[in-house]
């Protein structure tokens, strides 16, 4: 199968709404909506880097995009459409079958459609660049926190990176626990409704990837501010409940590849509802840098930090 027979083949559909020109000629042509800004961001996942080997095909193009809409999400955007660069050793039907299969679901829940990219060989590498929209002044952005706003986060922290342990044959876990960690390891949900939602209601927003320690770090750089957050409020699973105390706090602190929104908001605001648990953490301070502390406001001494690609 050559290269553009694959693309026909597993990743040319018709193009979608806001798409005049999609997969098949050298440039897509998008119609941006009427005083909305564009909001783009890119994401590459690299065999053995990002993904082990064996991850399910369909959960791997799942993923792939999931990991940019998360970026839209934390931006308040609504999705628009997307290209894929994809490098592979070699075709693999029944592969890129699974790949295609995952892309697509996670693509038509959001209504963002692929609207061009590239194919090569190569070591398997997928990129991902999103586009997303936003009225003009609507973008949430990291650097809007304000001395005594609340800290939130959505969902539940940790569960990918107990995955990962298991994995590294670090942590024993077997059945349904190890389930549940492994789908949150490889098949996240981007927290696209609640980011909309949060437009004109949080003040800074990022999206947890890197692990909460250095992501809210980001808020609290851009922002110019510092915070206090507690670690036993930070959310977790039953699952991750159940590890030593030493372990849930790397995973909730600095596992990352959670996906969830972690946003500022004043005390006085009422938070949209969209079906996803939110947690208060902690609080905005005026004194810079990041302090944790427990249940009983004791200092956390943790000697952590959160994943950095090219760290010594």
């Amino acid at each position: 199968m050559g290269e553009f027979d694959l693309i026909r083949r597993y990743f040319q559909r018709p193009a979608g709404v806001g798409v005049e020109v999609g997969v098949g000629d050298d440039c897509a042509v998008l119609a941006p909506t009427p005083g909305a800004r564009w909001l783009v961001s890119s994401d590459m996942l690299v065999e053995g880097r990002h993904f082990l080997s064996t991850v399910d095909p369909a959960r791997l193009g799942h993923k792939a995009l999931a990991v940019n809409l998360s970026d839209l999400a934390a931006c308040g955007a609504t999705p628009r459409g997307f290209t894929l660069a994809l490098a592979l050793p070699r075709v693999d039907d029944a592969w890129l079958a699974g790949l295609s299969r995952g892309l697509f679901a996670l693509a038509d829940a959001h209504a963002c459609p692929l609207v061009g990219g590239d194919t090569t060989q190569g070591p398997l590498n997928l990129c991902i660049t999103v586009f997303g929209e936003a009225l003009a002044g609507q973008a949430l952005l990291r650097s809007g926190a304000r001395v005594g706003d609340d800290i939130w986060v959505s969902g539940r922290l940790g569960d990918a990176r107990l995955a990962l342990e298991v994995f590294r044959g670090a942590v024993a876990l077997a059945g349904d626990g190890f389930t549940q960690v492994r789908a949150a390891m490889e098949c996240p949900t981007p927290r696209v409704a609640l980011g909309q939602a949060l437009r004109g209601i949080a003040t800074a927003v990022i999206d947890v990837s890197d692990g909460l320690l250095g992501d809210l770090g980001h808020i609290l750089a851009a922002s110019g501010v510092g915070a206090r957050i507690d670690v036993d409020a930070l959310p977790r699973s039953a699952v991750l409940a159940a590890q030593a105390a030493g372990l849930q706090r790397v995973c909730v602190l600095a596992g990352g590849d959670d996906y969830e929104l972690v946003f500022t908001a004043p005390p006085q605001a009422r938070l949209p509802d969209v079906g996803v648990p939110l947690t208060r953490i902690g609080c905005i301070e005026a004194e810079p840098g990041l302090r944790v502390v427990d249940a009983h406001g004791a200092a956390v001494d943790h000697g952590l930090r959160s994943f950095d690609h090219f760290a010594s």
